[in-house]
């Protein structure tokens, strides 16, 4: 009986040792590897499957208030700044709302215009210090023709002045925008000054004495006048 557990033993083995040296590894070729092949993609390349990536926008030029001529941004002299102003852009809706804030109310407008190579394609108004939020105004009408837009409004991002600013765009420096939209990170939004716990721990100790102070006169005003009052009922009874 062992015997025989052991001749089927040593059988199964052959027959998976002659399983694996007749694989696709051994079968007159080398072994595959992801992006080795014409068939598969690598990492960076595009294969069946997968789409190829986007290249970076050539730059963007920037007009508007107190700029006497554009400002020209490109991907290979400034692209942290390139991808900032065009994140404030980027990720619009395809409808906007019909109509904005009044004109009024706009303050500063700044247009940005993306371009691919040396061809503008994309057009957008920026109003960094509207009231109510910044806003950006999507045209219908872009450089590209074959991009077919919807004209419309948009609250835009509360880090467009700053990365505006940061750009090169002559803008007052905002100390409430919660990031620099890429370039430089933010502003602190709470003051230093209001950050010192042992003056807080002292505030609030002077308020819980006045307090105690507070409960104990108004304490000594009714066991007064309620002695007044036995005093007084004890001499109307005698």
């Amino acid at each position: 009986m062992v015997r025989q557990v052991r001749r089927l033993i040593a059988l199964a083995a052959g027959v998976l040792l002659a399983a694996v040296l007749t694989g696709p590894a051994h079968a007159g070729g080398p072994v595959r590897t992801a992006g080795a092949g014409p068939g598969l993609a690598g990492p960076g390349l595009a294969g069946p499957g997968r789409a190829a990536p986007k290249p970076l926008p050539a730059g963007v030029d920037i007009t508007g208030d107190r700029l006497a001529e554009p400002l020209r941004l490109r991907a290979a002299t400034d692209p942290a700044a390139v991808v900032a102003v065009i994140d404030q852009v980027s990720w619009l809706g395809r409808t906007g709302a019909p109509s904005g804030p009044a004109a009024k109310d706009l303050g500063p407008k700044y247009t940005v215009v993306v371009l691919s190579g040396d061809v503008a394609t994309q057009t957008y108004d920026l109003y960094p210090l509207a009231k109510g939020g910044p806003r950006v105004y999507r045209p219908a009408k872009q450089p590209d023709v074959s991009r077919k837009a919807k004209a419309g409004w948009f609250l835009g991002r509360l880090s467009m002045s700053e990365t505006l600013r940061t750009a090169g765009v002559p803008l007052e420096r905002q100390f409430d925008t919660v990031g620099g939209g890429g370039v430089g990170g933010g502003e602190r939004v709470i003051p230093d000054e209001s950050l010192n716990p042992a003056r807080d721990f002292d505030e609030a100790l002077g308020e819980l004495q006045r307090l105690l102070l507070l409960n104990v006169g108004v304490i000594l005003v009714i066991t007064l006048g309620l002695a007044g009052i036995a005093l007084l009922i004890r001499r109307r009874t005698r």
